[in-house]
């Protein structure tokens, strides 16, 4: 009888514990197929934009079907072509400058952040929520855009499109190309400060670049600091795009 027993023990003990491997390989499928959902759909996100953005500077309207039929070329022929913008006069017309703030409410694209040292290239888009920056990078809003006085702010996730600024060095060159014109910052420096300090984004007397970003960049779980990047823009570095 007691052996009975112990055999109905063990039974339900290997039973149970078969239980419990199922229910942790089942939150395991779970959790992998939300990363892969999550990271898919960031890649695609960002692959349309910057197609579509390329559409734009050439003065085409970008479409879901030139999209796939030009990335279906794309993998054939091995390479994708960027478009390309003849030199135009350092100073936008008058009355074409970007608004020094974006539109209550927008979501629309800002432009394209590229860090040539870091082989970072991604599509900047209007806002800091967390939808917006699961799929790109954000402007942060209230400060100022790109060609106008004051500091430009965007932010990104430290553990996708912003992890290669743990390498970004004093001098390092900044890109940011809009469909106005390409502006070039030069990094004068970085620093870390707690999530609090707001003064990182004040606004600047001259044309500023302000990157932010959680810190430290391996932390498990929400980093309890901000790993910033201040940018100046470079002397007669503005490149006008000629209007389509």
């Amino acid at each position: 009888m007691r052996a009975r027993l112990t055999w109905s023990g063990d039974r339900a003990g290997r039973i149970g514990l078969r239980a419990l491997e199922l229910t942790f390989l089942l939150i395991g499928l779970v959790a992998v197929d939300c990363y892969v959902w999550v990271n898919t759909s960031s890649v695609l996100y960002q692959a349309y934009e910057d197609w579509a953005f390329d559409q734009t500077l050439r003065g085409l309207t970008p479409g879901v079907g030139g999209f796939v039929r030009d990335e279906s070329h794309w993998l054939w022929s091995g390479g994708r072509e960027k478009a390309t913008t003849a030199e135009a006069p350092p100073h936008a017309p008058p009355g074409n400058a970007p608004s020094s703030t974006a539109p209550p409410g927008s979501r629309s694209v800002i432009g394209r952040l590229e860090i040539p040292r870091l082989n970072l290239a991604v599509m900047v888009r209007e806002g800091a929520d967390e939808r917006t920056l699961s799929r790109a990078v954000g402007h942060i809003p209230g400060t100022a855009l790109p060609g106008n006085v004051g500091n430009v702010g965007l932010a990104g996730h430290r553990d996708t499109f912003f992890r290669s600024l743990r390498n970004i060095r004093a001098d390092d060159t900044i890109e940011l190309e809009t469909t106005a014109g390409t502006y070039r910052y030069v990094v004068k420096s970085t620093r870390i400060v707690t999530p609090r300090d707001v003064s990182v984004l004040e606004a600047s007397g001259g044309e500023t670049l302000t990157l932010v970003t959680c810190y430290p960049f391996y932390y498990v779980g929400s980093a309890p600091k901000r790993f910033i990047v201040h940018a100046a823009l470079m002397r007669d570095s503005r490149q006008q795009h000629p209007s389509s």
